[in-house]
């Protein structure tokens, strides 16, 4: 697991123990004593897991779990609680919460949902970075290059290409030959494939 945990709790006593358990099990956490201090951090640190207690004053931990939301931080995050509350429970989830674990944390459910959490962190940081390829890629594409591309993903021929675009048979196919260069495939299907993953992300 190399993406770290941070963790949220204005409990002097909790943030030490769970903090001595996570490193002595190899989990990098870092750990902080009010919400607003990880506010003022966040834009500096990496993307992670979250552990947020519920219950912290000024700032609870399901308004930390919104104001992350408005700001697009949608990191794994694990809501812990010495109250069995079940709508706050309930909240936490619709907010977008991996787990709910109750005070006193029972250790190993602590770290299976960090793992579930850091593997789901993972797989979207991998799709975002495959995004940001794609992204790359096409930017690499003239103007023209993008409407042959498009037409292309849409399944139209060269020879229908060249009548809509009014240009010769054999200009379109220079346009595919550049394509097939800056994309590194000269596959229709994956050409179509990179166009509706580049034109998703921009939706």
């Amino acid at each position: 697991m190399t993406s770290p945990v941070y963790l949220v709790d204005d409990d002097d006593a909790v943030r030490k123990a769970l903090t001595l358990l996570l490193e002595t099990v190899g989990i990098q956490v870092t750990a902080f004593h009010t919400p607003e201090i990880f506010l003022q951090t966040i834009s500096k640190l990496d993307p992670g897991c979250l552990i947020l207690d519920i219950r912290m004053p000024m700032v609870t931990g399901l308004k930390l779990q919104q104001q992350l939301n408005e700001r697009g931080v949608n990191w794994p995050t694990i809501i812990i609680s010495g109250h069995g509350d079940i709508e706050a429970c309930r909240r936490a989830f619709q907010n977008g919460a991996i787990d709910f674990l109750s005070k006193p944390i029972d250790e190993q459910d602590l770290i299976d949902a960090i793992q579930k959490g850091l593997a789901m962190l993972d797989r979207t940081l991998q799709r975002q970075s495959e995004t940001a390829e794609t992204i790359a890629l096409l930017s690499h594409l003239s103007k023209r290059e993008s409407e042959v591309l498009e037409m292309v993903a849409r399944g139209i021929t060269s020879a229908q290409i060249a009548d809509i675009l009014s240009l010769s048979p054999r200009t379109v196919e220079s346009h595919r030959a550049a394509i097939g260069h800056k994309l590194g495939t000269t596959s229709a299907a994956e050409q179509a494939r990179l166009w509706q993953e580049g034109n998703a992300s921009s939706a």
